[in-house]
């Protein structure tokens, strides 16, 4: 039955969703076809969400520690993750995913995303390219089957502005609208000014689908949150109202919302520090604390004496509890709710800019733009009709995926095929439905052995290196700038990466070894390298 709250309700300090008076409903209607609600978490990994996944860090520390490998760092396993009280109480009524990889970077993972395409086909190796309009979209699926379509925040697929060979021209890429998207009211930009001073970008039924109106911040307020600019707190109630508009002009349409967060992004300009201190009505009691205690200013980019984990944390945090008012605006059980992160967390290597404080022993060179886990693995969980709650998932999955799940979701056909960036030719699509998984019809959707999951990118920030990691259920390439700097690991067993594997002397007769010898593994997974990613592409 689908119900939309027309008052939200204040996220409760445990995380759960309570109103503070009797809201008004829409008149409870039932659809053939779910609402769909997509949220993405920028540049937070697993390591800054762990409490969406209890038991985890103990594990690690078990595996890691004197009756495992002993390591002697074991104990940074232990840090200190982000207060997330709304997403793990939604954790606990959604199928997680533990082994859920993106992209290196964010417009790669949007792409694939989008697209149903790994980098290396879809083209978007960085944050500066564009994805070409050629390509299809599943919201384009969607909007073409009746679904009212609209995307709040980020976009970060259309390029950049003034880019190189578009004639001067301000993000020449795809945009929202020639995506499929109705609604679009954020940036197209990787990131903002700051959070309080931003441009919006707006597409809707008077702008053509290559063109958007661009306007300043505006204020908008929630529930316990008083009016502000503040970026996340806009862009929360720009889907909240844009929900509350599909319900009141026809409740038996369906719909599907795109609501990408900033946060925990960087701001672009960087003073007096590239990160800031949320509203402080936005922050938890425990966060608050913790920003008083190294005297940062609520609601300011004047970040005290705050470490860089501990404006992280305060970002984080702020999302949560933006995530726990647009999940108030929901009461229905026929909407399925997606969450994932874009790629991992930050670690830049510069001062202020390393942002990995749990789960990861090694950190340096290793979170956000590496083939790493730190740069590879995020959050991800899904709630809806047909998920059993407070269920987890270790199969191996990738962003790319939800290209065919949602599809699946919307009981829509998943194309075998799909446009390439020319228009001319086709290509089949590298994710896989996890809608079986979800619906407790399969327990996997990859062999174990001979299916893999790829993240590659290229990092502007450290040379133009290209990085590629590729993994099946056992085994773990990590490759940087060529395919012989690759590394070899047991990331069942190492899943923190420590203890490279000895490489094989030779791949001639590799065929021949059965699919459980690591040397079939290793070399399996070279001629993937090789031959289908990026890497394989400059030989």
């Amino acid at each position: 039955m689908k119900r939309i709250l027309l008052a939200l309700a204040a996220a409760a300090a445990l995380g759960s969703c309570v109103a503070d008076a009797p809201p008004e409903q829409v008149a409870a209607v039932r659809h053939d076809r779910p609402n769909i609600l997509l949220i993405i978490a920028d540049d937070i990994g697993m390591d800054g969400m762990t409490g969406m996944y209890p038991g985890l860090i103990d594990e690690l520390t078990e595996r890691y520690g004197p009756s495992g490998f002993n390591n002697p760092e074991y104990r940074r396993i232990a840090g200190h993750p982000a207060s997330t009280p709304v997403m793990d109480a939604f954790a606990r009524q959604s199928m997680t995913f533990s082994q859920a990889w993106a992209e290196p970077f964010c417009s790669p993972t949007r792409a694939s995303l989008l697209t149903g395409l790994n980098a290396s086909r879809h083209r978007v190796q960085t944050y500066a390219d564009a994805l070409d309009q050629h390509h299809d979209s599943f919201v384009r699926m969607l909007h073409d089957a009746g679904y009212r379509t609209g995307v709040f925040g980020k976009w970060h697929m259309a390029g950049l502005p003034a880019a190189p060979n578009s004639g001067g021209k301000d993000y020449p890429g795809m945009k929202p609208k020639e995506a499929g998207f109705e609604r679009f009211e954020g940036n197209m930009h990787a990131a903002l000014r700051t959070y309080w001073d931003y441009e919006i970008h707006e597409q809707d039924d008077a702008t053509a689908p290559d063109e958007f109106r661009t306007t300043g911040e505006r204020t908008a307020s929630l529930p316990g949150i008083a009016p502000t600019t503040f970026a996340g707190v806009v862009k929360t109630a720009d889907a909240i109202d844009w929900i509350r508009a599909q319900e009141k002009a026809d409740p038996n349409r369906p719909w599907f919302a795109w609501v990408a967060f900033n946060l925990s992004h960087a701001t672009i300009v960087q003073r007096p520090s590239a990160m800031m201190i949320p509203n402080a009505d936005t922050l938890d009691a425990k966060t608050r604390a913790e920003v008083e205690a190294c005297g940062g200013k609520f609601g300011t980019m004047e970040t005290g004496d705050c470490s860089g984990e501990t404006q992280f944390r305060a970002m984080t945090n702020a999302m949560d509890t933006l995530i726990g008012h647009l999940l108030s605006a929901i009461d229905d059980p026929d909407t399925y709710v997606i969450f994932v992160g874009d790629n991992g967390t930050p670690m830049y290597g510069r001062p202020m800019l390393d942002f990995i404080d749990n789960m990861y022993i090694t950190r340096k060179d290793r979170g956000k733009g590496s083939a790493y886990q730190g740069g590879a693995l995020v959050p991800m969980a899904i709630r809806g009709p047909g998920v059993k709650s407070g269920t987890s998932s270790g199969q191996i999955t990738h962003v790319v995926d939800l290209f065919s799940t949602i599809l699946d979701m919307a009981g829509l056909p998943v194309p075998q095929k799909v446009a390439d960036e020319t228009g001319a030719r086709t290509m089949a699509l590298d994710g896989r439905s996890l809608f079986p998984i979800l619906t407790g019809k399969a327990s996997a959707n990859r062999d174990p052995w001979s299916d893999f999951v790829v993240t590659e990118s290229t990092n502007l920030m450290v040379d133009s290196i290209k990085v590629v990691g590729i993994r099946n259920a056992k085994y773990k390439l990590t490759c940087t700038k060529e395919a012989a700097a690759c590394e070899f690991y047991d990331i069942a067993g190492d899943p923190l990466e420590q203890y490279p594997l000895r490489k094989p002397a030779s791949c001639t007769a590799y065929t021949a070894l059965p699919k459980s010898d690591p040397a079939w593994n290793y070399c399996r997974m070279m001629d993937e390298v090789r031959g289908g990613s990026i890497l394989g592409q400059d030989a």
